[in-house]
């Protein structure tokens, strides 16, 4: 691998959906050291845990792994990404990835990939995984977040929502259950 890259994982103890879902025991192993485990089989340069919880820093602290604190008043994992490369001191122009806190399953195959695929596009300042959805059960699930796509293959937008949704019907599209290309 000829270029370097960081891991940041927003980690937030006050979940909406799951309070405490960092630190749910997985075979004897919390959520965040999964993904942090998942993380270290990669090529990136290195990972930090970023969360504005004691506990979640006490944790990570406790299988050896990095981690910063951040404040309390971010809307969404990416802000907490931010915050992060400012205090870690990265480079403005430096390759950072936000890793989901709760995939323990994530390749670091795919990790790679996706790093990759940002230094093979300069002009791109993202770049997301997304892999069809199989079933109308994961359609219609909030937890499964729904990708459209334009033909350059870039996103369009994302939703909790089964997306296409009518929404002067009330009902999804659910014809197309998968990822669109728009």
């Amino acid at each position: 691998m000829s270029f370097s890259y960081h891991i940041v994982i927003p980690a937030r103890f006050d979940s909406q959906r799951l309070p405490g879902k960092p630190l749910l025991d997985i075979a004897g192993k919390s959520l965040i050291q999964r993904v942090y485990e998942c993380a270290l089989q990669s090529d990136a340069d290195t990972i930090t845990v970023a969360t504005d919880s004691q506990q979640i820093f006490e944790a990570v602290e406790g299988f050896k792994g990095v981690v910063c604190m951040t404040r309390n008043d971010h809307l969404s994992g990416t802000d907490r990404v931010a915050e992060a490369t400012q205090l870690l001191g990265l480079a403005e122009d430096a390759l950072v990835l936000n890793l989901q806190g709760d995939e323990p399953l994530v390749s670091p195959v795919l990790i790679n990939q996706v790093a990759r695929t940002l230094v093979d596009t300069p002009d791109a300042m993202i770049s997301s995984a997304c892999c069809p959805i199989e079933s109308l059960e994961e359609y219609q699930n909030p937890n499964v977040v729904k990708v459209v796509r334009n033909q350059q293959r870039l996103a369009a937008y994302f939703s909790r929502a089964p997306i296409p949704w009518m929404r002067d019907e009330g009902s999804s599209a659910h014809s197309s259950m998968h990822w669109s290309d728009a």
